[in-house]
């Protein structure tokens, strides 16, 4: 039986066109056949302390971002919690007649973020606490090593580091961040946290960390102020994506759990192929000035704050990041 409309030749075939907007047609089918998705899972938040009571102060160069003094960031991660974001990375701004060349402060049991370690882990247990492990917060000089005739000097900063991750091991924290891009670190610190007993610590490498120019506004959140040079010597050129590879697998077999570009919406590139290489969760920093910029346009009336940090941060998932840090999470909670 010959089909109306169809030619009878053999090996004809019906000339249909592609419509690949059919599946785009409505909002429910663009839901059902998305291919990226952001939850409240995939996010932690930066929180900034300072020491004190009852204290909660605006960052300027980080409109509706505040450093919190420890009992106003109870309420704030509770409200938080509430709302189904469970991962808390913590940053300390340090008083300046408590920073040193030596960065000691970094080591003591008093410490404002060991302080609210043992506070935090013990009020919400169904909390994810992430401690930086990193001395900028805590030297005079505002580099994230220890000095020698004017160089940063490798191991010995690695020493305190080591050092440094058990003290917040023992306060309460879940993961350790070595954010210092020293040679070997991680390797120094799972050796230092398993003899000591934390083996179910884990570590969270910033493992591609550049030196970018999108950090300034957190260095004011954290009262960190280079006073010489640059932190080009440890930290990535911005041109390079193999060396960040073989820094993120490096720290892949020195026994990181998790591998961290910074940042990350202009190194969509090194995700994804960090990614491609590893069977490790890879995590994204959102960093301050891809935050700002936003903010000031939106400001402005230029762009919608809100709509353009969905769309960067669900590139950053799409790009391969498991775990985003991200001060932007007030903006998107609401349209997960």
């Amino acid at each position: 039986m010959q089909l109306t409309g169809v030619k009878a030749e053999a090996g004809a075939s019906l000339q249909i066109p592609t419509r690949m907007r059919r599946l785009r047609a409505s909002p429910s089918l663009r839901r059902l056949f998305g291919e990226t998705h952001l939850t409240e899972n995939d996010f932690a938040l930066p929180l900034f302390l300072i020491g004190g009571l009852n204290r909660r102060e605006p960052i300027s160069s980080l409109p509706q971002i505040y450093r919190y003094s420890v009992d106003e960031a109870l309420l704030c991660i509770r409200s938080y919690l509430d709302r189904g974001v469970h991962a808390f990375a913590l940053f300390p701004k340090v008083p300046h007649e408590k920073k040193s060349w030596d960065a000691k402060e970094a080591l003591s049991q008093d410490s404002l973020i060991a302080r609210a370690l043992r506070l935090f882990s013990q009020e919400f247990p169904e909390a994810t606490f992430i401690a930086d492990v990193a001395l900028d917060p805590f030297t005079t000089h505002g580099h994230d090593g220890l000095l020698l005739e004017g160089k940063i000097v490798n191991d010995a900063t690695v020493e305190v580091l080591g050092k440094m991750a058990c003290l917040y091991a023992e306060a309460g924290a879940h993961l350790v961040a070595p954010s210092d891009m020293m040679d070997g670190r991680v390797a120094h610190i799972r050796k230092a946290l398993d003899q000591a007993g934390f083996t179910s610590v884990g570590i969270l490498a910033y493992s591609a960390k550049y030196a970018s120019s999108l950090y300034h506004p957190f260095r004011e959140a954290v009262g960190s102020c280079l006073s010489f040079g640059d932190k080009c010597s440890y930290q990535l050129n911005p041109a390079n994506r193999r060396e960040a590879i073989l820094e993120a697998l490096l720290d892949e077999e020195e026994h990181a759990d998790i591998l961290l570009v910074k940042p990350a919406s202009l190194y969509l590139d090194v995700i994804c192929e960090i990614k491609k290489r590893t069977l490790r969760p890879v995590a994204a920093y959102h960093v301050s000035g891809e935050y700002t910029m936003v903010m000031a346009a939106d400001a402005q009336g230029l762009l919608d704050a809100r709509e353009v940090f969905f769309e960067t941060l669900m590139s950053i998932k799409r790009a391969g990041a498991d775990l985003i840090f991200s001060y932007a999470i007030d903006q998107i909670l609401e349209d997960l």
